[in-house]
């Protein structure tokens, strides 16, 4: 069976989604936006950032699949992600150099307890 583009793009968006309900709590919400605002704004690119862009979503899936093992994170590796190298970080435009500084911002504030929300 051969699936259109936009069939591929709908597969792995929603995979990458259910991924994320292995995810804590927090993390899992930061995923989920970070990911609908992705996919929300690569709608319309060209065929070749739309190629890169599926690749490295694809290769975000698979990692986060063997990182949570089969029941989630508690079974899988102990770590969540894995770093960038120095290349990597060098090769980023100087807006996704923002968008993930404002992720490590994200993802560095305390946790609320939900008491402490109420």
């Amino acid at each position: 069976m051969t699936f259109t583009h936009t069939q591929r793009v709908r597969i792995l968006y929603k995979t990458i989604l259910k991924l994320h309900r292995g995810l804590p709590n927090e993390l899992q919400v930061i995923g989920t936006n970070y990911t609908r605002d992705e996919f929300k704004r690569h709608k319309g690119c060209n065929e070749k950032e739309g190629e890169v862009f599926m690749n490295e979503w694809t290769n975000y899936a698979i990692t986060l699949a063997q990182q949570m093992g089969l029941r989630g994170p508690k079974t899988g590796a102990e770590k969540l992600g894995i770093p960038l190298t120095k290349e990597e970080i060098e090769k980023l435009r100087d807006d996704q150099v923002c968008q993930l500084y404002e992720l490590k911002e994200e993802s560095s504030k305390p946790k609320i307890i939900e008491n402490e929300k109420k």
